[in-house]
């Protein structure tokens, strides 16, 4: 039943909502100038706690360190927790002790990294005025700063996309008519450590293999390996191995990174084993909206060529591709497997690091295989041999080794089974 007002009697219907709406706008202002107020420079910085953890490394009379700033490190440094806004700030020192004046690219140690003042804007306020400006000032002031004059020490962060429990760092450095390439594997500080990352660093490092030395014997050695993991029993085949990968995990890692791969270990990876063992190492290449467009998962191999570590590689690409919502553990691999593998070998060709590749038969066989998924993979039967080196190369360094003929194998496939 509905009230009705008495004569005379005012309406107070509206009046709590307009006070409401009123105090909102007045807690709103306020909180806008509370936020603009908190702010304060940091009087004095002890970087002591990120100098202490840096990894260094010298080349031509050239010294680098770096290290990744923690939540509580960018705090210090910015009077703000910079990490809490999916940014990974990265100090970097550099020691130039040659005679050249040289310029760090950014763009190489992150295409997408941010610029100072994109950060600093962040943590500006509406009202911010005179604060705002003191903000970006301080950003401007604590990021790296070009150019390095020969005898010169420069140190400053830049900012970058997170990577999770270890960065692979790169540090490209310009001089006049050459540059210095620098790789360093960081910790990140507030995650926990990557320790099956370092135990595979040093495994490889001190273990006894067969080391090849001439390319004919190499080459019929990995003809003869695995085609492809197994689940943890052993006894279900998993995903075709379908690359090889030789070089120091430094020039490896630094290619892949240059082209947007990043550490990014699943329990779906952990289902493919191969030597008896999960993946070393995983990596996944980000695709638009984030989504997990490519990933390869890598295994130490019981052997050397020329001294350099062999890795063998699951290259894949989830059904669905960039258009797939990141399910997660849920994500199923295309079973056009030559497609991916192929696709990860041109992304290579323009990684700076990439020496040479051929292909080998795997198995001595070029058909169909199942995989634990019960998918079906057809294949030609290639398996794609990539030698990484330092960078930089130019795509015009590239060097195709007269292995097997991907061509002639590609035009005896059936039409159905051909990948675009």
């Amino acid at each position: 039943m509905l009230k009705r007002s008495l004569p005379g009697q005012k309406h107070r219907t509206r009046r709590p909502a307009a006070t409401s709406c009123s105090l909102c706008v007045v807690g709103l202002l306020m909180l806008l100038l509370v936020g603009c107020s908190t702010w304060q420079v940091p009087e004095t910085v002890d970087d002591s706690a990120w100098r202490a953890r840096a990894e260094s490394e010298a080349l031509h009379g050239v010294r680098v360190s770096a290290a990744v700033l923690s939540a509580e490190d960018s705090r210090r440094l910015f009077g703000a927790d910079v990490n809490a806004t999916g940014i990974q700030p990265v100090w970097i020192e550099v020691e130039n002790g040659g005679d050249d004046m040289l310029w760090l690219l950014r763009a190489g140690t992150d295409p997408d990294y941010f610029s100072p003042l994109e950060v600093a804007w962040a943590f500006h306020s509406l009202l911010g005025g005179e604060r705002n400006r003191m903000i970006d000032e301080h950003f401007d002031r604590q990021a790296f700063q070009n150019p390095i004059p020969a005898g010169a020490t420069r140190a400053g962060v830049i900012f970058t996309n997170p990577h999770r429990r270890t960065r692979l760092l790169n540090i490209d450095l310009l001089g006049r008519n050459r540059m210095l390439p620098f790789t360093l594997f960081l910790p990140v500080p507030d995650d926990p450590p990557d320790v099956q990352a370092m135990q595979i660093v040093q495994r490889y490092a001190t273990e006894s293999h067969a080391d090849y030395d001439r390319e004919n014997a190499f080459r019929s050695a990995l003809e003869r390996l695995p085609c492809c993991t197994t689940d943890a029993t052993g006894d279900t085949p998993g995903e075709p191995i379908n690359a090889v990968v030789i070089g120091s995990l430094a020039d490896t890692g630094a290619a892949m990174q240059r082209r947007g791969y990043r550490s990014d270990r699943r329990a779906i990876d952990d289902a493919q084993r191969l030597f008896g063992r999960q993946p070393d190492v995983v990596g996944r290449k980000a695709g638009d909206g984030s989504s997990p467009a490519h990933w390869i998962r890598l295994w130490v191999a019981p052997m050397r060529y020329q001294g350099k570590p062999v890795f063998l590689a699951q290259v894949g690409r989830p059904v669905g591709g960039r258009f797939v919502v990141d399910g997660g553990e849920a994500l199923a691999v295309h079973p056009d497997v030559d497609e991916a593998r192929d696709l990860f070998l041109q992304d290579m060709l323009y990684s700076g690091g990439l020496h040479s590749f051929g292909f080998v038969d795997i198995d001595g066989q070029a058909s169909s295989r199942s995989s634990s998924s019960t998918a079906r993979h057809p294949t030609d039967g290639l398996r794609v041999v990539m030698f990484f080196v330092p960078r930089p190369l130019a795509l015009s360094d590239v060097e195709s080794l007269g292995w097997e003929s991907y061509i002639d194998r590609r035009q005896s496939r059936p039409a159905a089974e051909q990948s675009p």
